[in-house]
């Protein structure tokens, strides 16, 4: 098993760690698993990159780690290199300046800060809380056909290929994807680009005024145009990852405890591959 192919294995099972809001906490508090996502940052693989810039932003979704992610040597830093990287992807620059402008702003006016963002949860059901970014937004899809891992991983692939789409998240148990895509993409083109797998089907799910929720399914004949995204390689395939122990995958969401035994494995790993 190659070296790079061990970094992509563990990058992207941080990241699907990091996805669980229970489970963030724990990562960022590690000795091992931040210091290592940083390090994964300056990684000659792109997909490597992307995948930590994901996990990081998901880790800076909690308020409470945004102090000490700020304060990790090399991280503002790294970001930074990220994003003034001639080679770096669009996406990846936008989503390392995205962590870059959340972080530097940790510790200042966190009273009213907090309040505002109260106020915006009141409004929207926003999974990003950096919702402000005129640049990108976020589309709720509810997919008929979303049933296991398999479908699953048939959604990634239709996803990434997206130029404009910049990071996304499963809830399995709820057949939902939340997306952050560039604010001059249309919520069509991801419906087209899932829809086209033949097995699942694509709707959107809009917040209406009182604070509930409709499910609006994409008009027949409404397929736009998917302008493919190049600039940034497929994730390594379930089917095709080395890594397919159960007692080392995350299953279900909410469930800290069978996320942490891997967590202690990502961390050994970390230790034996970055420390000296």
């Amino acid at each position: 098993m190659s070296a790079e192919v061990d970094a992509l294995t563990v990058v992207n099972q941080l990241r699907d760690l990091a996805a669980d809001p229970l489970n963030r906490r724990a990562i960022v508090e590690d000795q091992g698993c931040l210091p290592g996502l940083i390090l994964f940052l300056d990684h000659p693989n792109p997909q490597v990159v992307y995948s930590a810039l994901l996990a990081v932003r998901y880790l800076a979704e909690c308020r409470a780690n945004r102090e000490k992610m700020k304060g990790e040597l090399g991280m503002m830093l790294s970001l930074q290199n990220v994003m003034q990287k001639q080679t770096s992807p669009g996406e990846t620059k936008l989503l390392a300046s995205e962590i870059y402008e959340i972080l530097q702003s940790a510790g200042k006016d966190e009273a009213e800060q907090a309040e505002a963002d109260a106020a915006s949860c009141r409004r929207k059901a926003h999974f990003f809380l950096g919702s402000n970014n005129k640049r990108a937004k976020t589309v709720v899809l509810h997919i008929d056909g979303l049933d296991d891992s398999t479908r699953r991983s048939l959604c990634e692939e239709a996803l990434l290929k997206i130029r404009g789409v910049i990071s996304f998240t499963f809830q399995m148990a709820v057949k939902r994807c939340v997306v952050r895509i560039r604010s001059d993409l249309k919520a069509e083109a991801l419906g087209t680009a899932i829809n086209s797998t033949k097995v699942m089907k694509a709707q959107q799910v809009v917040k209406t005024e009182d604070g509930g929720e409709l499910i609006m399914p994409f008009q027949e004949g409404s397929a736009v145009l998917v302008e493919e995204n190049t600039d940034i390689p497929d994730y390594l395939p379930e089917e095709e990852s080395p890594s397919q122990e159960q007692d080392k995958a995350v299953t279900r969401v909410g469930s800290i405890t069978d996320g942490m035994g891997w967590l202690n494995t990502a961390a050994n790993f970390l230790t034996r591959s970055f420390y000296w």
